[in-house]
């Protein structure tokens, strides 16, 4: 479990959920493999804030240019589209715990600290 500044924290979806959780957020753009639903208990799930299929796939193919995928990502992010998803999140957390949560085996080389980042801007 690792807490962040600003009122988020991140989990893998794949521990089991904590009372300190608040409100739980999935922030993958697929549901988790071989994640029950029920299992998962995921209040929210804003596939519009995770990257986009396209750069998912270009990251898969080119894992070690962690710094051209953060800027890609960056620039999706910054789409006005995404200001809505964006602002409710903080103010989720700006009223108690909201715990990202991400299937990805190392969260922390992912998009889940692009996302924080962006959150907390």
């Amino acid at each position: 479990m690792a807490q962040s500044p600003g009122g988020f924290r991140v989990r893998r979806v794949y521990d089991p959920p904590e009372e300190g959780d608040g409100v739980r957020v999935l922030v993958d753009r697929l549901w988790p493999r071989g994640m029950a639903k029920e299992r998962a208990e995921v209040d929210e799930w804003p596939k519009d804030l995770t990257p986009t299929g396209e750069l998912r796939t270009w990251y898969h193919a080119h894992p070690d240019e962690y710094a051209e995928f953060e800027r890609r990502y960056r620039a999706e992010l910054a789409a006005p589209d995404h200001d809505d998803a964006v602002g409710h999140l903080r103010g989720l957390a700006a009223a108690g715990t909201v715990t990202l949560l991400t299937a990805v085996k190392d969260p922390g080389h992912s998009h889940v600290p692009v996302l924080l980042a962006h959150l907390r801007g």
